[in-house]
């Protein structure tokens, strides 16, 4: 997939107006908007929000074709409004992993939205990238957003991943200083994805 600036599609003013504004990408990176200070952080939340529902189709769509920033706050915008129509380009970046932390976002997406399909598109990630130990993407929050999936829709397609000698517990030997943490390392992974699902289900 190819990235576009936004003045080439007409949308000259998305990254300022959604993007760069107040560093939004920045409290959406990790979820770090959860450690702002109480009105700070329901500030942040309003605006987001209220974001998440105004902005356009063309915009959305600029934004998922630009850069990592772009990309991920395109990915929480249609998450939190739980825009579904936006599934199939969401998974087919995080399928591609073109650019470091976008992921983040597509996970958080896919989690919001909460349907099987979604499940399918994380399954197809992990089965793709869990494989590649030179490869740290988004393996963790891609585990986590379907764990999530699991216990909402009671299903178990994370089971295979984790269970003992699994692609999980592969993928997390294969650094040194992660060996043997596979359990707790996955128990985390869903935490951080059920507080930032969790927040807007408030």
């Amino acid at each position: 997939m190819s990235v576009q600036h936004p003045q080439e599609v007409g949308q000259g003013h998305v990254v300022a107006r959604y993007v760069a504004g107040e560093q939004r990408y920045l409290e959406l990176l990790g979820g770090g908007f959860l450690h702002l200070g109480e009105e700070e952080r329901t500030s942040f939340a309003a605006s987001l929000q209220s974001d998440s529902l105004q902005a356009s189709d063309q915009e959305i769509g600029a934004l998922f074709g630009y850069e990592w920033r772009a990309r991920l706050t395109a990915a929480w915008l249609v998450g939190v409004a739980r825009r579904v129509e936006w599934r199939e380009r969401i998974g087919s970046l995080l399928l591609a992993s073109e650019l470091t932390y976008a992921g983040q976002g597509y996970c958080f997406a896919l989690a919001r939205f909460g349907s099987a399909e979604d499940s399918e598109i994380l399954v197809s990630y992990l089965d793709r990238y869990l494989p590649r130990w030179e490869c740290r993407y988004d393996q963790e929050s891609a585990l986590g957003a379907l764990m999530r999936l699991d216990s909402q829709l009671g299903t178990s397609h994370a089971q295979r991943f984790v269970g003992p000698d699994g692609p999980w517990e592969h993928w997390v030997d294969a650094l040194t200083h992660t060996r043997g943490t596979a359990s707790t390392w996955a128990d985390a992974s869903r935490e951080t994805i059920d507080a930032w699902c969790g927040f807007w289900d408030a």
